[in-house]
C-alpha cells in the first residue's frame, strides 16, 4: 500500500525563505520606505527651514537693536550661537520624524508585513537608524553651515561676526548637526517603545521643552545644576563656544547626551524583540 503525501506550497515556501537577511537588504528596504512617503520630505525641509530661517532672524534683530546694548550684553554675546538659535524649534521637526518613521508602522499595520519579511527585528530598527541618521545627518549639517555663514554675513554689518577658523566654532557648528540627529534618534526609540504618535512625540517634547523649563523654576543654584545634566542641556553643550559654569564641557555634555540616547536605544530593542507587534 502507498501513501501519497500532498506539499503544501506555502509552507514549502515559508521554509526556503532563510532565517536572516542581509543588513543591506533590509537597510534598502527601509530607505525605500523612507524616501517614498511625501511627509519625510516636507519635515526635512521644515528642519532646514526652520534652523536657517530663524537664525536669520535672531541675526537680523541683534544687528537691529545692537546700538542699544550695554557693555555687559556686548561681552557675553556669542556670534555662533546665536546664528544658532533655530536649532530651538528645528529639534522639534527632526524629533517628529524619528517618531513618525516607527509609529507610522504601526498605525497602519504595515509592521506586521515588515517583521514577516524580516523576522530578525533588532536588524529592522538598526535599519530605520541608519536610514534616518544619514538623511538627517546631511540636511542637519547643510543646514548648520548654512545658518552659521547666513547669520554671520549679517553679523558682520556690526563687526562682531565669528569665522569658522576661530576656537571651538567649527565643533560647534558641527556638533548642532549632530545634536538634531541625536534628537531624531532619540524619536525613534521613543516611537518604538510607546508605538502611539501621539504618546511618543508628548513625551519627546516634555524631555527637551517642558522638563528644562521646570528645572529653571527651581531654586538657586538647583536651576542650573539640574537643567545642565537634562538631555537637552547636556547635548546643547557641544554648541557653546565659550564654557560657562551653567552648563557643562562640551564634550562631557555630549559624551552624557549619547548616553541618554544609548539607554534609549537599549530599551527600545528589548521591548522590540520581546513584544508581539
Amino acid at each position: 500500500m502507498t501513501t501519497t503525501i500532498s506539499a503544501d506550497p506555502t509552507l514549502a515556501l515559508e521554509r526556503s525563505r532563510p532565517d536572516t537577511l542581509p543588513l543591506t537588504g533590509v537597510i534598502a528596504s527601509e530607505a525605500t520606505k523612507f524616501r517614498s512617503v511625501r511627509s519625510t520630505w516636507w519635515t526635512l525641509l521644515c528642519t532646514a527651514a526652520m534652523m536657517v530661517g530663524f537664525g536669520v532672524l535672531f541675526c537680523y534683530a541683534y544687528v537691529a537693536r545692537f546700538d542699544r546694548l550695554d557693555a555687559r550684553e556686548r561681552l557675553l554675546f556669542d556670534p555662533t550661537l546665536h546664528s544658532l538659535r533655530g536649532l530651538f524649534l528645528a529639534q522639534l521637526a527632526v524629533g517628529v520624524l524619528g517618531v513618525l518613521i516607527v509609529t507610522n508602522e504601526y498605525a497602519t499595520g504595515m509592521i506586521r508585513n515588515t517583521f514577516a519579511a524580516v523576522p530578525q527585528r533588532s536588524a529592522v530598527l538598526a535599519a530605520k537608524l541608519v536610514v534616518f541618521s544619514a538623511a538627517a545627518l546631511v540636511v542637519t549639517t547643510v543646514s548648520s553651515f548654512a545658518a552659521f555663514l547666513v547669520g554671520q554675513s549679517i553679523l558682520s554689518q556690526k563687526h562682531v561676526q565669528a569665522s569658522l577658523s576661530d576656537p571651538g566654532v567649527l565643533r560647534a557648528v558641527i556638533g548642532a548637526a549632530l545634536y538634531l540627529v541625536g534628537i531624531g534618534v532619540l524619536g525613534v526609540g521613543l516611537g518604538v517603545l510607546l508605538r502611539r504618535t501621539a504618546g511618543a512625540i508628548a513625551t519627546l517634547v516634555g524631555l527637551i521643552l517642558v522638563l528644562p523649563i521646570l528645572a529653571q523654576a527651581l531654586p538657586s543654584p538647583w536651576n542650573t545644576d539640574v537643567a545642565k545634566l537634562l538631555p537637552d542641556g547636556a547635548g546643547q553643550a557641544i554648541l557653546q563656544v565659550h564654557h560657562t559654569t551653567d552648563s557643562l564641557s562640551p564634550l562631557i555634555g555630549f559624551a552624557l547626551f549619547c548616553g541618554y540616547l544609548a539607554v534609549i536605544l537599549t530599551a527600545a530593542f528589548i521591548t522590540l524583540a520581546r513584544r508581539d507587534a
